[in-house]
């Protein structure tokens, strides 16, 4: 934004606030997004105003080229879209096993996932209190996290244990600098985060789901979205694409398919095609072309894709279960995060898995395609609004007023 400050701002700058937790230890307090009334600047709200959500699907146009290009137009998107509410950051087999750990970036905000030696699971922002310092890198296993900068250590429950050359220091209680905990949760396989809830309670599983899925919670869970299905690899994707660009590619109702997936629509039945949506949740569902016996299948009888407000998409077909993550990095290009998972009867099968991986690859190579040339596009004079197709597009425009509703709130 323009004008106030950011999240992570406001994080670090009240936390020495301090609030009493249980046997009265004492940690610094995380306090909630961005201050309420903090204004954006002028121009954004001038692009957000600029898309009407009450106009219906067949005479709306989509939003304007600035929510795709304006580096301030992301900034609201990080504190009233992204670092609000539940968000999916990761799955459980990254922190399967006690000292397991993951550690991520959401806009200005790092932040490290971990389970400590009696199994419970925690999440902390990922920066030592002493000067700043990130405190772990990438994934793996840590009986404890100490300050690669100057050593300051602290366990895998938030807890400062060492401070190193602090003799003399006045005024210094150990229990006001261990980590600021983020709430975290897991509902399916997936871990989820938020960074606007300062409660420390135990997260109750239906809770969660009915917060971050609403009424498609059922439909999710009773529809393969299984916590049995092993991690088999993980693909990452640096798009020179706005975020929103790969998920409304997503979310066109497989509109495209047909003219830029030739390999993936010969084996799904287009005309079968249907779209459902709910409070924050849209699922598009489509039935696969009749395989010949002999046939290698990949994509079963049929194909369930469900998109996560704001950038999380579940994908179930066949043996099959992949979900992609877009994350913003800055305003014209984002990190897409594959993960993929497979029915444990055909762990053993390498063949079928390296052909099955080499297809999906193949579809996120033209996909890819389409966005980063999509982007260039947004960024031309040359185009400003454009329409939505009605009989399939009405995902997308769910989304779109979905954004428009935070930025606007």
């Amino acid at each position: 934004m323009a004008t106030g400050r950011s999240l992570a701002a406001v994080y670090y700058a009240r936390a020495s606030r301090t609030v009493p937790l249980r046997a009265g230890a004492w940690r610094p307090r995380a306090v909630a997004v961005a201050a309420a009334g903090e204004p954006a600047s002028e121009h954004v709200r001038r692009l957000v105003a600029e898309f009407d959500p009450a106009v219906p699907l067949d005479s709306a146009v989509t939003p304007p080229s600035g929510w795709y290009t304006d580096p301030g137009f992301l900034q609201l998107e990080l504190d009233r879209v992204f670092l609000r509410g539940w968000q999916a950051v990761g799955h459980i087999w990254q922190v399967k096993n006690p000292n397991d750990f993951f550690t991520g970036r959401l806009g200005n905000v790092e932040f490290v996932i971990c389970r400590d030696a009696n199994g419970k699971l925690h999440a902390f922002h990922n920066v030592c209190r002493h000067h700043a310092s990130l405190l772990a890198c990438g994934s793996g296993q840590k009986t404890c996290f100490q300050c690669p900068y100057h050593g300051w250590t602290y366990g895998l429950d938030g807890t400062l244990l060492k401070a190193t050359r602090i003799s003399g220091i006045k005024s210094f209680n150990k229990n006001d600098f261990g980590l600021i905990p983020i709430k975290v949760a897991t509902w399916g396989p997936f871990v989820l985060v938020r960074f606007d809830d300062e409660s420390t309670e135990d997260n109750v599983y239906d809770a969660v789901g009915n917060e971050w899925l609403g009424s498609a919670s059922d439909l999710l869970g009773t529809n393969g979205i299984d916590t049995s299905l092993p991690h088999i690899c993980r693909r990452e994707y640096i798009i020179n694409c706005n975020w929103k660009v790969f998920c409304d590619n997503y979310l066109d109702g497989g509109y495209h398919v047909p003219y830029a997936h030739g390999a993936l629509a010969s084996g799904l039945q287009l005309q079968s095609y249907e779209t459902l949506t709910y409070e924050r949740v849209s699922v598009q569902r489509c039935e696969s072309a009749p395989a010949e016996p002999d046939d290698f299948d990949r994509l079963g009888t049929k194909a369930l894709y469900a998109f996560v407000y704001p950038n999380f998409m579940i994908n179930r077909y066949g043996p099959w279960m992949d979900t992609n993550l877009a994350v913003p990095l800055d305003s014209t290009r984002c990190k897409v995060v594959f993960d993929y998972f497979l029915d444990k009867s055909l762990l053993d099968d390498q063949s079928f898995i390296e052909k099955s991986l080499k297809d999906s690859e193949q579809v996120q190579i033209e996909d890819i395609a389409l966005c980063e040339g999509v982007q260039r596009g947004l960024e031309s004079p040359a185009y400003s609004v454009g329409r939505y197709a009605p009989s399939v597009e009405m995902a997308m425009h769910h989304f779109h007023c979905l954004i428009h509703g935070n930025l606007s709130g």
